[in-house]
């Protein structure tokens, strides 16, 4: 058995398909099915049951799996002696949900990227939990705490979340005084059977029953607010980047959430994988606490022009 079989054998069991595998490895699915059926006539046991939904690991190989990952791990580690400390360098990949990816990590990850021209960043911005067991992303940040798997969990920082709407809407809308005021108002918030964490069910706080206008994206709420669509729950970091939209009732309608990092459990070995989780832990933390920050001294501008 070499590690160039373990490698596929990998692919296939995080992909679930040898196509899938072959677009991660750059080879064709054929050679992936060969490769497969020569690892398996080799080890003389069935590594994967093919199925209406695509190759789920037989029994055999749901054995070999922990072995052929702390391979790649020992790989890694050996690899990274081997270059010594130096720039950070090779590619990561950063699993988000859509709010932190769109608002903080492009200018965290422009600031890594500035400071390691080596680093090769990919940020996958999905409104679902990552698999990292099944290699989606290197990293993930989460909204809440993981409380299963072979995970480390590092808090990162707390952000804030405020009711908002535009100036346009506003304008053109009943006056809102209290939390009563807004069964007048349209709500924009998440599709209630599309809330993929709790930490995310933001409407219950504004004492409205539902919401008019609804997406997975958070995105798409902020650009819905902002096109004077109606009112929603939105993250004091992403308020900077659409002039027009202001924050109300933040004395009656105040939510703080937490974002965390999640890592493969064998990564703590690798020294570049520790260094990369601590160099996006603080640009998170910076990048946050400056768009809040710039935010307050907006609302303090706006409110001495008043």
């Amino acid at each position: 058995m070499d590690w160039d079989d373990l490698r596929i054998f990998l692919a296939v069991a995080r992909a679930d398909s040898l196509s899938g595998a072959g677009r991660r490895l750059g080879i064709d699915a054929s050679t992936v099915g060969r490769r497969i059926a020569r690892l398996e006539a080799g080890l003389g046991a069935k590594l994967f049951v093919k199925t209406p939904q695509g190759y789920a690991l037989a029994p055999e190989g749901e054995r070999l799996l922990p072995h052929a990952e702390t391979a790649e791990q020992a790989l890694s580690v050996a690899a990274e002696a081997l270059s010594g400390p130096g720039d950070l360098s090779g590619q990561l990949r950063i699993g988000a949900p859509d709010g932190c990816a769109n608002y903080l990590l492009p200018q965290v990850c422009a600031r890594l990227c500035e400071a390691h021209p080596g680093l090769e960043l990919q940020i996958v911005a999905l409104p679902r939990m990552f698999s990292l067991s099944r290699r989606e992303a290197d990293m993930a940040i989460a909204v809440s705490q993981p409380q299963a798997g072979r995970l480390v969990v590092q808090r990162l920082t707390d952000y804030r979340l405020h009711l908002a709407g535009h100036d346009d809407y506003l304008a053109a809308h009943p006056p809102i005084r209290d939390r009563s005021d807004l069964r007048a108002h349209r709500m924009i918030g998440y599709i209630p059977d599309m809330i993929f964490d709790r930490e995310l069910d933001y409407m219950t706080e504004t004492g409205v029953d539902f919401a008019q206008l609804t997406s997975n994206s958070v995105s798409v709420q902020m650009q819905a607010i902002r096109a004077g669509a109606g009112l929603g729950i939105v993250h004091d970091f992403a308020i900077p980047f659409h002039p027009g939209v202001r924050r109300l009732l933040t004395d009656q309608v105040s939510l703080t959430r937490s974002f965390w990092l999640v890592r493969y459990a064998d990564d703590r070995r690798s020294q570049r994988m520790n260094r990369l989780a601590d160099a996006l832990g603080q640009g998170i933390r910076a990048e946050v606490a400056r768009l809040e920050t710039q935010l307050a001294t907006l609302e303090a501008s706006a409110e001495r022009r008043t």
